[in-house]
C-alpha cells in the first residue's frame, strides 16, 4: 500500500500559522504511522512553494515554528522523500480532473493512475481543506473520447490510515515474524531479546497471535496518552477504564500470592541493563491458550514502558 500526500490539499485556506502548524503534526504523525508499518508517506518536492495562508508561503509559515519541528518537517519535503514523481508513471499528457479541476502532475492523478492498473496507492490530505473527501472520484480523460472514473481513497485522520494498513499488513504466520514486526508497529514499547522467545517452543496460533497485537497496540497508545504536565489525558483514561479495570479487563495485576509464591519468576532481565531486574506483576491476558504478556508498571509519561516477557502463563499451580 502506497500513500502520497495530497499537495491540492494546500490552497491557502488556512487562518493562521497555529491552525497549520496542527494540521502539519497531523501530517507528520501519519507519516510515522506509515514508517511503523514498513512504507512512507510519499511528498512532493514543490510543496514547498505552496500557499498556507492568505498572506504567508510554506516556507514563511514554518519559519514561526519551534526549530526543532521546523526542522523535521523541511527536512522531509527538500532532502529526505520519499517524492512520488522520482517514480512517476502518468504522463504530462494524460488529463485526469476532478469536479473540473485538474489533477494531472498532482498526487491524485499518480494515485488514480495506479488504482487503474489495480496498484493500491492512496492519498492522505490536510484538514481543514477543500478535499475532506473520501473517496474521491477522479475522472480520467483517455484518448480524448473515453472517460474513466476512478475512486481514490483520501486519508484524513490517523485513525482511517490505520486501519487501511491494518487490512494490508501481511499476515503473521510463525512467533518470530511477531518478534520481527511489533516493535515497528509498537514504537513506544521497549522490548528485550528475550521478550518473545518464550512462545519460539509453542505451536503458533493464529487468534493468539492476533489478540497479542491488540493489547501491545494498546499499551502503546496508553504510553502517548499524557500531558505536558505528566497526567493521563481523556483518551487515556477511557483505555484505563476500558481495558485496566472490571472483571474482563485485558490487563491486571498478580494477585499478592502470586506475587509471593512467584516472586522470582515474575522477574525479569532489564531490556536496557544487564545488571538490573524487573519485577513485572502486571500483564495482559489471553485465554486459549493461556499466555500473558507481563510490563513494567505504573506507566509514566517520562520512562519507558518496559515488556520483558510475552509467554505462557507463570503463575500456574
Amino acid at each position: 500500500m502506497e500513500v502520497l500526500l495530497n499537495e491540492l490539499s494546500l490552497h491557502g485556506q488556512f487562518a493562521s500559522v497555529q491552525d497549520f502548524q496542527t494540521a502539519v503534526e497531523t501530517v507528520m504523525s501519519a507519516r510515522s504511522k506509515m514508517r511503523q508499518f514498513g512504507g512512507e508517506l510519499r511528498c512532493h518536492r514543490n510543496l514547498t512553494q505552496a500557499q498556507v495562508t492568505f498572506a504567508l508561503s510554506l516556507q514563511q509559515a514554518v519559519s514561526q515554528f519551534d526549530e526543532n519541528k521546523r526542522r523535521i518537517f523541511m527536512s522531509w519535503l527538500t532532502k529526505e522523500g520519499p517524492f512520488w514523481e522520482d517514480s512517476r508513471q502518468h504522463g504530462a499528457d494524460d488529463y485526469f480532473e476532478f469536479q473540473n479541476q485538474i489533477v494531472t502532475d498532482n498526487a491524485l492523478g499518480e494515485a488514480a493512475y495506479h488504482r487503474f492498473n489495480d496498484n493500491n496507492y492512496q492519498t492522505f490530505s490536510l484538514i481543514p481543506s477543500g478535499w475532506q473527501i473520501n473517496p474521491i472520484t477522479v475522472n480520467w480523460y483517455r484518448n480524448n473520447s473515453e472517460i474513466v472514473d476512478i475512486d481514490v481513497i483520501n486519508h484524513l485522520d490517523i485513525n482511517s490510515l490505520e486501519l487501511a494498513l491494518q487490512a494490508t499488513a501481511p499476515p503473521i504466520t510463525s512467533w518470530q515474524q511477531l518478534a520481527k514486526d511489533i516493535p515497528n508497529h509498537c514504537p513506544n514499547l521497549t522490548f528485550s531479546q528475550e521478550s518473545f522467545s518464550y512462545l519460539y517452543s509453542h505451536p503458533f496460533v493464529d487468534s493468539a497471535a492476533k489478540q497479542i497485537v491488540e493489547r501491545l497496540k494498546v499499551l502503546d497508545k496508553f504510553k502517548t496518552c499524557f500531558d505536558v504536565q505528566g497526567q493521563r489525558t481523556h483518551e487515556g483514561q477511557r483505555l484505563y477504564q476500558d481495558h485496566f479495570t472490571g472483571d474482563k479487563a485485558w490487563f491486571s495485576n498478580s494477585s499478592d500470592d502470586e506475587k509471593f509464591e512467584f516472586k522470582n519468576e515474575l522477574t525479569f532481565k532489564h531490556p536496557n541493563n544487564k545488571n538490573e531486574k524487573l519485577f513485572c506483576p502486571w500483564h495482559g491476558k489471553i485465554k486459549t491458550p493461556q499466555i500473558r504478556i507481563h510490563f513494567s508498571y505504573p506507566i509514566y509519561a517520562d520512562e519507558p514502558l518496559y515488556v520483558p516477557y510475552i509467554g505462557p502463563k507463570i503463575t500456574k499451580k
